[in-house]
């Protein structure tokens, strides 16, 4: 598990006074600004963080240190972070992204199939990718109960029960 976990990031200015466009990519949406302060993934900078009001993808808000519309525009791209100890515990059958990355997968036979390299959506549900053993591809895992039938974050594997011919070699 990692020491930070990413919750947002700022995608550029929002008016002329300084204020940020705001991504959460927290469940809840507004929680990113009780987690103030945020700091930068090297740890260089903190901001203190008060959201103004939702907007289009996320939310207008201020944050310290930064006055002007330049200042603001220059930290689009910027990924915030607090530490993983911040985060409430998740409840059963509910994991943080960054708690699946780097798990092995195996199959229900116990085959090594690889590793987690990510969790993405695009918008319809989660998928994880799987570094395949042994290569250089990755394959994506819908992560479904029906799917992934079992995440042990504890003794760092997932076993996944894939559609038949989803992974080489099957």
């Amino acid at each position: 598990m990692g020491e930070r976990v990413c919750v947002g990031a700022i995608a550029g200015a929002f008016g002329v006074r300084g204020d940020v466009r705001l991504k959460s990519f927290c469940a809840e949406p507004d929680a990113i600004g009780d987690y103030s302060p945020l700091t930068t993934e090297d740890g260089s900078r903190s901001f203190d963080v008060t959201l103004d009001r939702p907007i289009k993808n996320g939310f207008a808000a201020r944050i310290s240190g930064v006055t002007s519309k330049e200042a603001a525009e220059s930290l689009k791209g910027t990924r915030l972070y607090i530490p993983r100890d911040r985060l409430p515990a998740p409840d059963d059958d509910e994991y943080y992204h960054a708690d699946l990355i780097n798990l092995s997968v195996v199959d229900t036979g116990g085959t090594a199939l690889g590793r987690v390299k990510a969790v993405l959506n695009h918008g319809a549900s989660d998928l994880l990718e799987i570094a395949l053993k042994g290569r250089s591809d990755t394959v994506l895992l819908p992560f479904t109960r029906q799917a992934v039938p079992t995440v042990d974050v504890t003794a760092g594997r997932i076993v996944a029960d894939p559609p038949d011919g989803l992974f080489p070699d099957e």
